[in-house]
Protein backbone atom coordinates (compact mmCIF):
# COMPACT_ATOMS: atom_id res chain seq x y z
CA UNK A 1 0.00 0.00 0.00
CA UNK A 2 1.19 3.28 -0.63
CA UNK A 3 3.14 4.81 2.29
CA UNK A 4 0.84 7.34 3.74
CA UNK A 5 -0.80 4.73 6.43
CA UNK A 6 -0.69 6.78 9.74
CA UNK A 7 1.11 6.43 12.68
CA UNK A 8 0.20 6.72 16.43
CA UNK A 9 1.65 7.02 19.62
CA UNK A 10 0.57 4.14 21.91
CA UNK A 11 1.36 4.18 25.81
CA UNK A 12 2.44 0.69 27.61
CA UNK A 13 -0.02 0.40 30.21
CA UNK A 14 0.67 -2.64 31.52
CA UNK A 15 3.19 -5.26 30.73
CA UNK A 16 2.31 -8.74 32.60
CA UNK A 17 3.40 -12.12 32.43
CA UNK A 18 0.64 -14.38 31.73
CA UNK A 19 2.50 -18.13 30.78
CA UNK A 20 6.19 -19.12 30.51
CA UNK A 21 7.83 -16.66 28.21
CA UNK A 22 4.60 -14.75 27.43
CA UNK A 23 4.56 -11.20 28.44
CA UNK A 24 1.19 -9.65 27.75
CA UNK A 25 1.10 -5.67 26.74
CA UNK A 26 -1.67 -3.40 27.27
CA UNK A 27 -1.42 -0.56 24.94
CA UNK A 28 -3.75 2.43 24.91
CA UNK A 29 -3.62 6.19 23.68
CA UNK A 30 -1.60 8.45 25.62
CA UNK A 31 -4.53 11.47 24.89
CA UNK A 32 -7.07 8.35 26.11
CA UNK A 33 -8.81 8.24 22.76
CA UNK A 34 -10.82 6.08 21.43
CA UNK A 35 -8.51 3.42 19.16
CA UNK A 36 -9.19 2.75 15.66
CA UNK A 37 -11.41 -0.55 15.03
CA UNK A 38 -10.39 -3.44 14.78
CA UNK A 39 -12.14 -7.19 14.15
CA UNK A 40 -10.95 -10.76 15.15
CA UNK A 41 -8.04 -11.82 13.86
CA UNK A 42 -6.38 -8.82 13.27
CA UNK A 43 -2.89 -7.50 13.52
CA UNK A 44 -1.16 -4.26 14.91
CA UNK A 45 2.16 -2.77 13.71
CA UNK A 46 4.32 -2.39 16.68
CA UNK A 47 7.69 0.60 15.68
CA UNK A 48 9.90 -0.88 18.51
CA UNK A 49 12.83 0.74 17.65
CA UNK A 50 13.88 2.80 13.96
CA UNK A 51 13.85 -0.36 12.09
CA UNK A 52 12.70 -2.47 14.22
CA UNK A 53 8.61 -3.35 12.87
CA UNK A 54 7.12 -6.67 14.34
CA UNK A 55 3.13 -7.51 13.80
CA UNK A 56 1.34 -9.04 16.80
CA UNK A 57 -2.07 -10.25 17.08
CA UNK A 58 -4.66 -8.58 18.89
CA UNK A 59 -6.21 -10.76 21.78
CA UNK A 60 -8.34 -8.27 23.99
CA UNK A 61 -11.77 -7.33 23.44
CA UNK A 62 -12.66 -5.74 20.06
CA UNK A 63 -15.68 -3.73 21.64
CA UNK A 64 -13.21 -2.06 24.32
CA UNK A 65 -12.15 1.24 22.02
CA UNK A 66 -9.45 2.33 25.05
CA UNK A 67 -6.78 -0.54 24.68
CA UNK A 68 -5.45 -2.52 22.52
CA UNK A 69 -3.85 -6.23 23.80
CA UNK A 70 -1.12 -8.31 22.70
CA UNK A 71 0.70 -11.53 23.91
CA UNK A 72 4.55 -11.48 22.94
CA UNK A 73 6.69 -14.96 22.89
CA UNK A 74 9.74 -14.28 23.81
CA UNK A 75 12.17 -15.99 20.41
CA UNK A 76 15.14 -17.16 21.86
CA UNK A 77 16.03 -17.77 18.26
CA UNK A 78 14.19 -14.61 17.21
CA UNK A 79 15.16 -11.10 15.03
CA UNK A 80 14.96 -9.24 18.24
CA UNK A 81 11.47 -7.73 18.45
CA UNK A 82 10.51 -10.37 21.05
CA UNK A 83 13.51 -10.05 23.36
CA UNK A 84 13.16 -6.10 22.90
CA UNK A 85 9.21 -6.33 24.02
CA UNK A 86 10.35 -8.39 27.04
CA UNK A 87 13.60 -6.80 28.24
CA UNK A 88 12.89 -3.22 26.89
CA UNK A 89 9.41 -1.88 27.31
CA UNK A 90 8.08 -1.47 30.50
CA UNK A 91 4.96 -0.10 32.03
CA UNK A 92 4.65 4.06 31.09
CA UNK A 93 6.59 3.92 27.67
CA UNK A 94 5.07 5.25 24.77
CA UNK A 95 5.70 3.07 21.40
CA UNK A 96 4.46 4.14 17.43
CA UNK A 97 1.65 1.97 15.79
CA UNK A 98 0.18 1.18 12.35
CA UNK A 99 -3.31 -0.18 12.06
CA UNK A 100 -4.60 -2.50 12.45
CA UNK A 101 -4.96 -4.86 9.69
CA UNK A 102 -7.04 -7.92 9.29
CA UNK A 103 -5.63 -10.58 7.11
CA UNK A 104 -7.29 -13.91 8.79
CA UNK A 105 -11.01 -12.17 9.27
CA UNK A 106 -13.73 -14.11 10.87
CA UNK A 107 -16.18 -15.66 8.48
CA UNK A 108 -19.87 -16.17 9.19
CA UNK A 109 -20.27 -20.17 9.61
CA UNK A 110 -22.77 -21.84 11.87
CA UNK A 111 -19.31 -24.11 12.68
CA UNK A 112 -15.48 -23.53 13.59
CA UNK A 113 -13.23 -25.52 14.41
CA UNK A 114 -10.39 -23.56 15.93
CA UNK A 115 -6.85 -25.06 16.22
CA UNK A 116 -4.06 -23.22 17.92
CA UNK A 117 -0.40 -24.00 18.95
CA UNK A 118 1.49 -21.90 21.40
CA UNK A 119 1.14 -18.35 20.46
CA UNK A 120 -0.48 -19.15 17.98
CA UNK A 121 -3.62 -19.06 20.30
CA UNK A 122 -3.79 -14.74 19.88
CA UNK A 123 -6.12 -14.46 16.90
CA UNK A 124 -8.11 -16.88 18.23
CA UNK A 125 -8.59 -15.72 21.24
CA UNK A 126 -11.23 -12.77 20.18
CA UNK A 127 -12.45 -15.53 17.24
CA UNK A 128 -13.75 -17.30 19.99
CA UNK A 129 -15.74 -15.01 21.87
CA UNK A 130 -17.34 -13.68 18.89
CA UNK A 131 -18.19 -17.18 17.93
CA UNK A 132 -19.85 -17.40 21.17
CA UNK A 133 -21.73 -14.01 20.64
CA UNK A 134 -22.95 -14.92 17.36
CA UNK A 135 -24.57 -18.21 18.34
CA UNK A 136 -22.00 -20.97 16.74
CA UNK A 137 -21.17 -23.94 17.64
CA UNK A 138 -16.88 -24.45 17.83
CA UNK A 139 -14.40 -26.47 19.55
CA UNK A 140 -10.93 -25.55 20.20
CA UNK A 141 -7.67 -28.17 20.15
CA UNK A 142 -4.77 -26.12 21.73
CA UNK A 143 -1.39 -27.52 22.06
CA UNK A 144 1.50 -26.23 23.62
CA UNK A 145 5.28 -27.41 24.91
CA UNK A 146 3.69 -27.39 28.71
CA UNK A 147 0.41 -26.41 30.48
CA UNK A 148 2.22 -23.84 32.25
CA UNK A 149 3.67 -21.89 28.72
CA UNK A 150 -0.04 -21.97 27.09
CA UNK A 151 -1.07 -18.27 27.39
CA UNK A 152 -4.97 -17.98 28.52
CA UNK A 153 -5.64 -21.92 28.78
CA UNK A 154 -6.99 -21.74 32.70
CA UNK A 155 -9.07 -19.16 31.33
CA UNK A 156 -10.32 -21.00 28.42
CA UNK A 157 -10.87 -23.64 30.46
CA UNK A 158 -12.82 -22.19 33.24
CA UNK A 159 -15.32 -20.04 30.52
CA UNK A 160 -15.39 -23.03 28.16
CA UNK A 161 -14.74 -26.74 29.57
CA UNK A 162 -16.71 -28.42 27.20
CA UNK A 163 -15.67 -26.70 24.07
CA UNK A 164 -11.84 -26.80 25.12
CA UNK A 165 -9.23 -29.30 24.62
CA UNK A 166 -5.92 -28.40 25.66
CA UNK A 167 -3.06 -31.28 24.44
CA UNK A 168 0.24 -30.08 26.28
CA UNK A 169 2.98 -32.26 24.50
CA UNK A 170 5.11 -32.75 27.95
CA UNK A 171 1.44 -34.60 29.02
CA UNK A 172 -0.10 -35.79 25.98
CA UNK A 173 2.38 -35.64 22.95
CA UNK A 174 1.22 -33.76 20.09
CA UNK A 175 -1.83 -32.95 18.54
CA UNK A 176 -3.35 -36.46 16.93
CA UNK A 177 -4.17 -34.11 13.94
CA UNK A 178 -4.73 -37.40 11.76
CA UNK A 179 -7.29 -38.51 14.27
CA UNK A 180 -9.13 -35.45 14.96
CA UNK A 181 -9.40 -33.92 11.61
CA UNK A 182 -9.74 -36.93 9.66
CA UNK A 183 -13.44 -37.11 8.90
CA UNK A 184 -14.79 -33.63 7.38
CA UNK A 185 -17.65 -31.47 9.69
CA UNK A 186 -20.34 -30.37 7.57
CA UNK A 187 -20.41 -26.57 7.67
CA UNK A 188 -17.47 -25.98 9.70
CA UNK A 189 -14.92 -23.61 8.82
CA UNK A 190 -11.29 -24.54 10.29
CA UNK A 191 -9.28 -21.76 11.74
CA UNK A 192 -5.28 -22.88 12.43
CA UNK A 193 -2.56 -20.74 13.90
CA UNK A 194 0.75 -21.82 15.06
CA UNK A 195 3.95 -22.99 14.48
CA UNK A 196 5.17 -24.50 10.74
CA UNK A 197 4.66 -27.92 11.35
CA UNK A 198 1.44 -27.48 13.05
CA UNK A 199 0.25 -25.36 10.08
CA UNK A 200 1.69 -27.52 7.38
CA UNK A 201 -0.13 -30.93 9.19
CA UNK A 202 -3.19 -29.04 9.43
CA UNK A 203 -2.79 -28.35 5.54
CA UNK A 204 -2.28 -32.09 4.62
CA UNK A 205 -5.21 -33.07 6.84
CA UNK A 206 -7.70 -30.73 5.49
CA UNK A 207 -7.06 -31.29 1.87
CA UNK A 208 -9.84 -33.87 1.88
CA UNK A 209 -12.18 -31.03 3.46
CA UNK A 210 -14.14 -29.15 1.12
CA UNK A 211 -12.23 -26.14 -0.69
CA UNK A 212 -12.34 -23.08 1.46
CA UNK A 213 -13.16 -24.81 4.58
CA UNK A 214 -9.34 -24.08 6.45
CA UNK A 215 -8.10 -20.58 6.79
CA UNK A 216 -4.73 -20.01 8.73
CA UNK A 217 -2.30 -17.28 9.74
CA UNK A 218 1.92 -17.70 9.82
CA UNK A 219 3.95 -15.61 11.98
CA UNK A 220 6.87 -17.08 9.10
CA UNK A 221 6.61 -17.47 5.86
CA UNK A 222 5.36 -20.88 3.78
CA UNK A 223 8.74 -22.63 2.63
CA UNK A 224 9.00 -21.61 -1.02
CA UNK A 225 8.65 -23.96 -4.16
CA UNK A 226 11.84 -24.72 -5.12
CA UNK A 227 11.04 -25.18 -8.37
CA UNK A 228 9.02 -21.80 -8.74
CA UNK A 229 9.98 -20.09 -11.56
CA UNK A 230 12.23 -16.42 -11.55
CA UNK A 231 11.98 -14.63 -14.93
CA UNK A 232 11.84 -10.88 -15.77
CA UNK A 233 8.75 -9.01 -16.30
CA UNK A 234 7.36 -5.45 -15.89
CA UNK A 235 5.50 -3.38 -13.67
CA UNK A 236 3.49 -0.16 -15.30
CA UNK A 237 2.63 1.75 -12.08
CA UNK A 238 -0.38 4.08 -12.89
CA UNK A 239 -0.46 6.74 -9.66
CA UNK A 240 3.26 7.21 -10.59
CA UNK A 241 3.24 7.11 -14.28
CA UNK A 242 6.14 4.87 -14.17
CA UNK A 243 6.99 1.78 -16.28
CA UNK A 244 9.86 -0.57 -14.61
CA UNK A 245 11.19 -3.93 -15.16
CA UNK A 246 11.68 -6.13 -12.67
CA UNK A 247 14.63 -8.71 -13.31
CA UNK A 248 14.86 -12.43 -11.89
CA UNK A 249 17.02 -11.70 -8.90
CA UNK A 250 14.84 -8.73 -7.53
CA UNK A 251 11.13 -8.56 -6.22
CA UNK A 252 8.95 -5.93 -7.21
CA UNK A 253 8.88 -4.12 -3.63
CA UNK A 254 12.94 -3.81 -4.51
CA UNK A 255 12.49 -2.04 -7.52
CA UNK A 256 9.67 0.02 -6.89
CA UNK A 257 11.56 1.35 -4.17
CA UNK A 258 14.51 1.94 -5.71
CA UNK A 259 12.80 3.92 -8.75
CA UNK A 260 11.69 6.28 -5.55
CA UNK A 261 8.30 5.43 -4.86
CA UNK A 262 7.49 5.40 -1.60
CA UNK A 263 5.38 2.27 -0.29
CA UNK A 264 4.96 0.90 2.94
CA UNK A 265 6.40 -2.89 4.12
CA UNK A 266 7.78 -4.34 6.61
CA UNK A 267 7.93 -8.03 7.03
CA UNK A 268 9.25 -8.09 3.42
CA UNK A 269 8.30 -11.97 3.59
CA UNK A 270 4.90 -12.65 2.64
CA UNK A 271 3.41 -12.39 6.14
CA UNK A 272 2.02 -9.47 7.20
CA UNK A 273 0.26 -7.63 4.62
CA UNK A 274 1.57 -4.64 5.24
CA UNK A 275 2.74 -3.92 0.85
CA UNK A 276 -1.03 -4.92 -0.40
CA UNK A 277 -1.15 -3.63 -3.74
CA UNK A 278 -4.09 -3.84 -6.00
CA UNK A 279 -3.70 -5.62 -9.80
CA UNK A 280 -5.34 -3.97 -12.63
CA UNK A 281 -4.23 -6.12 -15.28
CA UNK A 282 -1.87 -9.29 -15.42
CA UNK A 283 -1.60 -12.17 -13.46
CA UNK A 284 0.28 -12.25 -10.44
CA UNK A 285 2.14 -15.36 -9.56
CA UNK A 286 1.15 -15.21 -5.47
CA UNK A 287 3.93 -16.39 -3.00
CA UNK A 288 2.40 -14.84 -0.31
CA UNK A 289 1.20 -16.67 2.82
CA UNK A 290 -1.38 -14.74 3.60
CA UNK A 291 -4.22 -15.49 0.45
CA UNK A 292 -6.40 -18.05 0.21
CA UNK A 293 -6.82 -20.07 -2.87
CA UNK A 294 -9.70 -17.92 -3.92
CA UNK A 295 -8.34 -14.86 -3.47
CA UNK A 296 -5.56 -15.65 -5.70
CA UNK A 297 -7.71 -16.90 -7.89
CA UNK A 298 -9.13 -13.27 -7.79
CA UNK A 299 -6.03 -11.92 -9.09
CA UNK A 300 -6.87 -8.66 -8.09
CA UNK A 301 -4.51 -7.69 -5.16
CA UNK A 302 -1.23 -9.00 -4.23
CA UNK A 303 1.41 -8.58 -2.18
CA UNK A 304 4.96 -7.35 -3.79
CA UNK A 305 7.53 -8.03 -1.68
CA UNK A 306 7.32 -12.09 -2.74
CA UNK A 307 4.97 -12.30 -5.08
CA UNK A 308 5.62 -12.17 -9.16
CA UNK A 309 4.22 -12.67 -12.26
CA UNK A 310 2.87 -15.22 -14.82
CA UNK A 311 2.21 -12.64 -17.38
CA UNK A 312 5.09 -10.70 -19.33
CA UNK A 313 3.64 -7.34 -17.67
CA UNK A 314 1.56 -6.71 -14.24
CA UNK A 315 -0.43 -3.26 -13.85
CA UNK A 316 -0.41 -1.80 -10.56
CA UNK A 317 -1.98 0.84 -8.44
CA UNK A 318 1.22 2.59 -7.25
Amino acid sequence: MPSDEPEYDLKVTATTPIAAGVRLLTLARPSGDPLPAWTPGAHLDLLLTPGLVRQYSLCGDPHDPSAYQVAVLRETSGRGGSAHVHDHLAEGDTIRARGPRNHFPLVSSPRYLFVAGGIGITPILPMITEASARGADWRLLYGGRTRTSMAFADRLTRDHPDQVELYPEDETGLLDLHTLLAVPHPDTLVYCCGPEPLLAATEQQCATWPQGTLRVERFVPKPENPTAPRTAFEVELTLTGKTLTVPADRSILQVVEEAGVPILSSCREGTCGTCETTVLDGTPDHRDSLLTEDERAAGDVMFICVSRATSPRLVLEL
